[in-house]
């Protein structure tokens, strides 16, 4: 599993909840490479809210939760990549 995560070293410890789903689209090519692929938000604890209910509002995101800062995939075949979230209500 690739693991790729956009967050400096400083937003690791200001984003420390990532709201995670299965990418249904980008699952089983590119760089999932036959496997699954996950995307997360990386969010501050103001934000989960809104964080959560824009992933679960995407169409290609399924199974979403909430997971850890820390979070480390399942070992195997696929990609899991940590964006950092935004808050879109704010125009950033």
């Amino acid at each position: 599993m690739k693991l790729q995560d956009d967050r400096t070293e400083e937003q690791k410890k200001t984003h420390r909840t990532i709201v995670l789903g299965t990418d249904s689209f980008m699952s089983g090519w590119g760089e999932a490479g036959g496997g699954p692929s996950y995307a997360g938000w990386a969010c501050e604890d103001g934000n989960i809210n809104a964080c959560e209910s824009w992933v679960r509002g995407r169409g290609d995101m399924k199974r979403v939760r909430i997971v850890a800062g820390d979070y480390v995939p399942p070992s195997g075949k696929g990609h899991c990549h940590i964006y950092v979230y935004t808050d879109r209500r704010l125009g950033e």
